[in-house]
């Protein structure tokens, strides 16, 4: 029998607080930080997905950041292996590893041993939807893929055309939902510790968040995307910040209704997020950080979690 690995999650919405926890978390238990976080897989979007910082990774090591180019797809399938290699290999060193990020789907999957299936590209179905989309619209096929999938469908951007086009192929092709099965036994034994603020503030936050990104120089950051041949508002560049940007690069809208537009799309996500990640799901140790970091609470509980003892899973029994 082997020890099931020990790991510790930390999830909630945006700009909550999440990457700091996990830093200080991993400095005081020997942790490595594995991304969970489906936009900072990507080189050149630092700014606007609020990824790490130089000076943050070399506090606490990271993993799975900046690993694709804006332009290549990255999805759930690819997620598991990565992450589950990472974890492997920080347990292999004798640390803690900490999964830290708010795409729900991508946390989940990963702690529940999740089954992805592995769809190949359909040309002539993605065809179909393409013409499908230029006629009626992406939210008529978002709204298709709600029938079908509703946990994916919370999962994805409704302004996202090709996460819609590519979950409802992974229905087309396997006539079930994208995650067709989860392992009998869990995978790791978790604490998922959850970070949430009072929504008002959490709102707040976001919004100074985003004035301090265009300060810190998103707007280069989204003119060297587009000099470099990346579409904005296409693919990964679909997110919060870019797809805006480029309206305004575009000249289709001014830059402070481009800046109000993001921070109210920001708010969706953080609806969305709590979807995944809901205030009373028992598997979720909820901290409040509506008036600072809650270091101490945090610590307390990944102290009693570590104390205890590891149940073995039933592998080689």
């Amino acid at each position: 029998m082997s020890a099931l690995r020990n790991l510790v999650a930390i999830v909630g919405p945006t700009a909550v607080g999440k990457t700091a926890l996990a830093i200080e978390i991993a400095q005081l238990f020997d942790g490595e930080v594995v991304n969970a976080d489906s936009r900072q897989v990507y080189t050149g979007m630092d700014i606007g997905t609020a990824k790490p910082t130089p000076a943050e990774c070399r506090a606490a090591r990271h993993h799975l950041i900046d690993i694709r180019a804006p332009d290549s797809p990255f999805s759930l399938g690819e997620f598991l292996p990565l992450a589950r290699e990472a974890i492997e290999s920080i347990v292999s060193r004798g640390n803690l590893p900490i999964l830290c990020g708010g795409s729900g789907q991508y946390v989940w999957a990963l702690l529940e041993g999740w089954t992805v299936p592995q769809v190949p590209p359909d040309p002539t179905f993605r065809a179909n939807l393409e013409r499908r989309l230029a006629a009626e619209g992406q939210t008529s096929l978002w709204q298709e893929l709600r029938r079908l999938d509703p946990a994916r469908a919370d999962a994805v951007d409704p302004g996202n055309p090709r996460r819609i086009i590519r979950a409802l192929e992974i229905v087309n092709a396997t006539g079930s939902p994208v995650a067709t099965g989860r392992s009998a036994e869990l995978p790791y034994r978790s604490l998922v510790i959850g970070l949430t603020a009072d929504r008002a503030i959490l709102y707040d936050r976001i919004d100074a968040r985003f004035d301090a990104m265009m300060a810190r120089g998103l707007l280069g950051e989204a003119r060297r995307l587009a000099a470099a041949g990346y579409v904005l508002g296409s693919g990964a560049l679909s997110g919060v910040g870019y797809t805006e940007l480029g309206m305004y690069l575009a000249g289709e809208m001014a830059l402070d209704e481009a800046v109000a537009r993001s921070k109210t799309r920001t708010h969706r996500l953080v609806r969305r997020q709590y979807t995944w990640f809901k205030p009373g799901d028992r598997r979720i140790d909820w901290l409040d950080g509506t008036h600072g970091l809650p270091v101490a609470e945090a610590t307390s509980r990944v102290s009693l979690f570590l104390e205890r003892p590891t149940p073995c899973d039933t592998i080689g029994a």
